[in-house]
């Protein structure tokens, strides 16, 4: 009997695979990730990453060493056939059915296949292929479905009013006010956009502020038009719109607020308003969502330094950028200084019509940053991990509470910033299966803090052991000693405070869960990524279609609105599956692939992109990912604050970015300031004394560099 040659091209290579794999005397070790890789069509970037393995539906193994030769068949034979030596290798009118070209008979110690064997293979081999058609015109339905939901979504933005990015000097408003009992004097260029397409022009447009002494050719605490400083203040709170921060004589600290003492210093102050996640347009459309904010911020620097470049603005050093912010501010104010001029956020820039110019910028005043979101819950839980209760009342702050269980103003700690959390009087107890994922994202943190390889300043590694104790946790607690002694060398009063221990006016020893208990843990398990997406952040990461997502792998395995398994379950899966393919008979071959890739198909349908970020967004969102790299320019100077009694994100994460920039010879002043809570811009004195220090350091460096330079072309002259 014989085949023909399209049967055995078609089945053949699968078979003899298959065969190869189920000879265990003959077989070679083949991975499971080898085996079970396949590419998922039309997932996004982090749900390629976070989807289930599929064995491919034709397995075909060539392994060097495995196939005999002619020769050494021949050997191995009783009866030695010399005819077929003059029998062609493959016959070219083999009919279907009737046997098996010579050049692809199974191995001597394998058992030939029969005809119905083979019918059977071919059989599950048709149904395999109609199952792979169906899967490909589900695909391209699904993909037609997206296509048309994103042409109706650019349609509602291509309408969008276009505006010109070009500064004109002389449209201002004369403005004098009084700055903690001095006069300032300054000219306000007010609501300028900064993009040429904004998608809401409200909140793409900034104001710009510069003393008027500039216009006189006088000098302000040291600076001049040319050397003055540009501070670039964020509104943002809560990851919400942020609006611009025009100079006020009183803020809610007492006194004038930042915009105002940065002009009472000789700074150019240009404040934007950036887009937040509750942002829609006209047809519904979400237009806020992540990378928006950071994008806006970005569009308003390359405005400013397009605009100073062409002698438009009329002073600023556009070398000496400062941003500034608080809480999501602050978070927003460290990812622009850490991200300076990365390619990534290119086509988002471009796309709204911002300036061709650079985005990096000079320092960071960062005040309890809410960053870092993708470990952030982790972090929370192994520094909370004690409580047995949190307070949290819902997400945003107010100064007239409505609930007789919220805290009064006069309770709040610090006056918390507009869109923190509200708190409670009462606290919510924390369930048994609650403390259970409190201690997993704990254990999760412990693996992540030790893959930062973190350096002290002497070059110790501040690392953890399992149980969430070592060098890291010892420097955690360094930073609130330092505080509680800075406090006491000021001469404060230390109450309230019965996790420290003091002798003879040192502070010498901090006991951590003491503190957890006195100061309280704040938000609910987990604290960002909520497990029913109702966290802001998780409104933060949701796109213009979607309301909200979820951004880890740990709450998308226990989300409310979808099941997948657990990475181990999933890699538990996958080791089983390529133990049966390789032990797996032809048929059983053939079978598992079909029931594979019908599996497959049903997870298809769950298109976990409508739960899970997309992972290049969620990168793009922390800075933590672009410090240290080449094509990078991240800011040199950082100060970092995270009051003593913040709770609405853990201590780790600030200090981690404080620790990776210093690790990477950023020069970074970082604290824990006492009696503070979650709240920025309370010590401005002290804020514009760094500033100062930092900026006038670096025009007394370029004077020496200008100098050397004028020296050496002056001795090239003479020469």
């Amino acid at each position: 009997m014989q085949f023909k040659k399209p049967y055995a091209n078609k089945y053949l290579s699968a078979a003899i695979a298959a065969c190869l794999l189920s000879a265990m005397t003959t077989s070679v070790p083949v991975s499971a990730e080898e085996i079970l890789k396949e590419d998922v069509h039309g997932q996004e970037t982090a749900v390629e990453q976070m989807s289930l393995s599929a064995p491919p539906s034709d397995v075909n193994v060539q392994e060097p060493g495995l196939a005999q030769s002619a020769e050494e068949s021949a050997e191995n034979s009783d009866v030695i056939d010399h005819s077929a030596e003059s029998k062609p290798i493959q016959n070219e009118f083999l009919k279907e059915g009737e046997g098996i070209p010579g050049t692809e008979v199974p191995y001597h110690s394998e058992k030939a296949l029969t005809s119905k064997e083979w019918a059977e293979i071919d059989k599950i081999e048709k149904e395999i292929r109609q199952l792979q058609r169906q899967r490909q015109e589900f695909f391209k339905a699904r993909d037609k479905e997206k296509a048309e939901k994103e042409k109706a979504f650019a349609k509602s933005l291509h309408d969008r009013q276009k505006y010109s990015i070009v500064f004109d000097p002389e449209d201002y408003t004369a403005k004098t006010m009084n700055a903690n009992g001095e006069p300032v004097s300054f000219r306000a260029y007010e609501h300028l956009v900064y993009t040429k397409k904004p998608y809401e022009p409200e909140y793409q447009m900034l104001s710009v502020y510069i003393p008027e002494g500039y216009f006189k050719g006088e000098s302000i605490n040291g600076f001049t038009a040319e050397t003055a400083p540009i501070f670039m203040p964020n509104g943002v709170g809560g990851y919400m719109p942020g609006t611009i921060i025009e100079p006020q004589e009183d803020s809610r600290h007492g006194g004038a607020n930042s915009a105002l003492y940065a002009l009472s210093n000789g700074y150019v102050v240009v404040s934007p308003a950036i887009r937040g996640q509750s942002l829609k347009n006209k047809d519904g459309y979400a237009t806020g969502k992540a990378p928006a904010l950071i994008v806006d911020y970005k569009a308003a620097v390359r405005f400013v330094r397009h605009n100073r470049k062409k002698g438009r603005i009329p002073a600023g050093d556009t070398d000496k950028i400062i941003a500034s912010g608080t809480s999501a501010g602050g978070a927003l104010s460290a990812l622009l200084g850490a991200s300076g001029n990365a390619k990534e956020y290119l086509p988002y820039l471009k796309e709204q019509g911002a300036a061709n110019e650079r985005d990096d910028i000079f320092a960071v005043m960062a005040y309890c940053p809410i960053t870092n979101l993708e470990h952030a819950d982790m972090s929370y839980e192994w520094m909370f991990q004690s409580a047995n209760s949190y307070y949290n009342a819902g997400p945003a702050n107010t100064e007239n509470p409505d609930s007789q269980d919220q805290v009064s103003p006069a309770e709040i700690r610090k006056n918390r910033p507009p869109n923190a959390p509200k708190e409670k009087v009462t606290g919510t107890k924390i369930t048994p299966e609650q403390k259970e994922i409190s201690a997993e994202l704990s254990q999760k943190f412990t693996e992540y803090l030790n893959s930062l390889n973190l350096r002290d300043s002497i070059g110790n590694r501040l690392n953890l052991s399992p149980d969430g104790l070592g060098l890291f946790r010892e420097y955690i607690e360094s930073l609130y000693l330092a505080s509680a002694q800075e406090a006491m060398d000021r001469g404060d009063t230390i109450k309230n405070a019965p996790w420290l221990t003091v002798e003879n006016g040192t502070a010498v020893h901090m006991d951590f869960p003491k503190y957890i208990k006195s100061v309280k843990r704040l938000k609910g398990i987990p604290a960002f990524d909520a497990f029913d997406m109702s966290s802001g952040e998780n409104s933060e990461f949701g796109t213009y279609d979607v309301a909200n997502k979820h951004f880890t792998r740990y709450a998308l395995e226990h989300s409310n609105f979808v099941t997948i398994p657990r990475l181990e379950e999933e890699a538990e899966i996958n080791k089983e599956k390529a133990t049966l393919y390789r032990l797996a008979t032809p048929i059983e071959n053939a079978h598992l692939r079909k029931a594979n890739l019908e599996e497959q198909m049903e997870k298809d349908k769950l298109d976990l992109s409508q739960y899970m970020a997309n992972w290049e967004i969620i990168r793009m969102m922390n800075p933590m990912h672009f410090i240290g790299l080449e094509e990078v320019q991240t800011a040199p100077n950082w100060r970092i604050r995270h009051g003593a009694l913040d709770r609405d994100t853990a201590v780790a994460i600030p200090a981690m970015l404080a620790l990776r920039l210093k690790n990477t010879e950023k020069s970074v002043d970082f604290k824990v300031p006492w009696g503070y809570g979650h709240d920025g811009d309370y010590d401005l004195p002290d804020l514009f004394a760094w500033t100062d220090r930092i900026s006038k350091i670096k025009d007394a460096a370029q004077e020496i560099l200008k100098s050397e330079k004028n020296e050496a072309s002056a001795k090239e002259n003479v020469e």
